[in-house]
C-alpha cells in the first residue's frame, strides 16, 4: 500500500469517526471538487465549440453545446448527492425511486422532453440558422440569437429577446427571410380612392419605391433584365382600389426599416400627386325621442 492509498484510508477513517460533522465536510469537499471540475470542463468545451462555430452549422452546434452543458451539470449534481452518506439515500430514491416516483417525474418532465425532442428535430432539419431573420405566426419577427434544449431565443426589432419553446416553434409556420437568398422581398398593398387615375397612381407608387435608398432591382422582367417590381391593380375593395407591388432589398437590411421607409415615401407621393388615400369612417345620427306628452 503506497502513501496515497494510506492517506485516502486515513481520511475515510477520520470522516467515519467524526460522524455527522465529517459527513458534512465530506459533502462540502465533494461539492467543491464537482464545481471546479464543471468550471474546467465548460471552459474547455467553450473553446472547442467556439472554434467550430466559426465554420458553420451554428444551430446544430449551439444545441449540442447547451445540451452538453446541462448534462455535465446534472452528472456533477448526481455525483455529489451519491458521494455522501447524508445524501446517499436521498440520491437513490431520487434517481432510482419507485414506479410511482418515476411516473410522477415522467409526467412533470413531459414539457421538457417534448422541447428536447423538438430541439433535436430543429437542429437536424435546420429550417433556420443562428443569425437568420424569421417571420413567425402571431406577427413575431426577429433574428435568431440562440437555441437551447428548451427554447429558441429571437432578438426582436426593439432589442428585446423573444423566448419560444422548441415544441411551439416546431409547430409554427416559419418564413426564413435569409435562407439561400442574397435578396429579400416584401409585398406592399396601397389603397387609392375610387375615381383616381389608375395609371398615374401606379406610376407614383413605383417611383416612390425606386427612390427608397433601401430597395434594389430584384424583379426579372420579360427581357431577362433585373428591374424594380411592377405595380398591379389587384382588386376593388369596399371603399378603395388596391395597388400591389413587391419591393426587393439586400439580405443585410432590416425589413422593418424597408417597410417603414417605403410606406412613408408612398404616402407622401400619393398626397403630393393629389391622389386620395381612402379610409373607413362612420356617420352617427342621433334622433330625438318623440315627445310622450304630445
Amino acid at each position: 500500500m503506497n502513501y496515497l492509498e494510506q492517506g485516502i484510508d486515513t481520511t475515510r477513517n477520520w470522516f467515519r469517526q467524526a460522524g455527522l460533522l465529517g459527513d458534512l465536510i465530506e459533502l462540502l469537499i465533494a461539492a467543491l471538487v464537482a464545481f471546479i471540475a464543471v468550471i474546467i470542463i465548460l471552459k474547455v468545451e467553450k473553446k472547442i465549440f467556439s472554434r467550430h462555430l466559426k465554420v458553420g452549422n451554428k444551430i446544430q452546434l449551439r444545441f449540442w453545446e447547451n445540451t452538453f452543458r446541462v448534462a455535465i451539470v446534472l452528472i456533477a449534481i448526481f455525483w455529489v448527492i451519491t458521494s455522501s452518506e447524508i445524501t446517499g439515500s436521498f440520491g437513490k430514491i431520487a434517481f432510482q425511486g419507485t414506479a410511482i416516483i418515476g411516473a410522477i417525474i415522467g409526467f412533470a418532465a413531459q414539457p421538457v422532453i417534448s422541447d428536447l425532442i423538438c430541439g433535436f428535430m430543429l437542429s437536424a432539419s435546420k429550417p433556420f440558422d443562428i443569425g437568420d431573420r424569421l417571420e413567425l405566426d402571431g406577427d413575431i419577427s426577429g433574428i435568431v440569437k440562440d437555441i437551447t434544449i428548451r427554447h429558441v431565443v429571437i432578438r426582436g426589432i426593439d432589442k428585446t429577446d423573444i423566448i419560444i419553446p422548441n415544441s411551439k416553434l416546431n409547430g409554427m409556420s416559419i418564413t426564413n427571410m435569409s435562407q439561400h437568398h442574397t435578396l429579400r422581398s416584401m409585398r406592399f398593398t396601397f389603397p387609392v380612392a375610387y375615381g383616381s387615375d389608375i395609371d398615374r397612381a401606379m406610376t407614383v407608387i413605383r417611383k416612390a419605391v425606386e427612390e427608397s435608398p433601401y430597395t434594389v432591382p430584384g424583379y426579372e422582367g420579360p427581357d431577362g433584365k433585373q428591374d424594380y417590381g411592377p405595380v398591379y391593380f389587384m382588386s376593388y375593395e369596399s371603399s378603395s382600389m388596391s395597388m400591389v407591388t413587391t419591393a426587393y432589398y439586400q439580405a443585410g437590411t432590416r425589413g422593418e426599416i424597408v417597410r417603414s421607409d417605403v410606406n412613408v415615401r408612398v404616402n407622401h407621393a400619393l398626397r403630393d400627386a393629389g391622389i386620395e388615400i381612402p379610409y373607413n369612417y362612420m356617420n352617427v345620427v342621433i334622433r330625438n325621442a318623440p315627445d310622450q306628452d304630445g
